[in-house]
């Protein structure tokens, strides 16, 4: 799977960073996604991307993050990235999330829409209802498509 042909290009996405094996504040992050995604229902996999990108992926196989995302009962639209160090760390640090330390990983959720070049950072343990607010105004912008 490539990063921005597959899931980025024309696409409304939410990403965040996280390791499986965290016993801090990853589970508390992806449960909010987790309540965004069922806010947004069938426009994940459709309207919306999900994409949870590991800041550990030497540890973080494929394998052990299908088992993590079947814990958060992700549906198709939610993406648990991982792969090949120096591609996961190059696509990091182009997104701002590459850390040297894995527990020093972000907490923010970025909210982009590729179609219009919106672009929004939300505090990822906020309330669930604020970061769904949020979510949906990048979603519904409208403004570069009606130019």
């Amino acid at each position: 799977m490539r990063l921005y042909s597959d899931l980025l290009k024309g696409k409304v996405v939410v990403i965040d960073f996280f390791f499986a094996t965290c016993q801090g504040v990853c589970l508390p992050l992806n449960r909010n996604l987790q309540k965004v995604q069922e806010a947004l229902g069938d426009h994940v996999g459709r309207d919306v991307h999900l994409i949870s990108i590991s800041v550990d992926p030497t540890t973080d196989t494929p394998a052990k993050l299908k088992e993590y995302a079947k814990t958060l009962g992700a549906r198709q639209g939610w993406y648990f990235l991982t792969g090949d160090k120096e591609n996961v760390d190059f696509a990091l640090r182009k997104l701002g999330g590459y850390v040297d330390d894995k527990q020093d990983h972000s907490n923010i959720f970025i909210i982009g829409n590729l179609r219009t070049g919106l672009w929004k950072k939300a505090f990822g343990l906020a309330r669930s209802d604020e970061l769904i607010k949020i979510v949906e105004s990048v979603l519904n912008d409208q403004t570069a498509a009606s130019k």
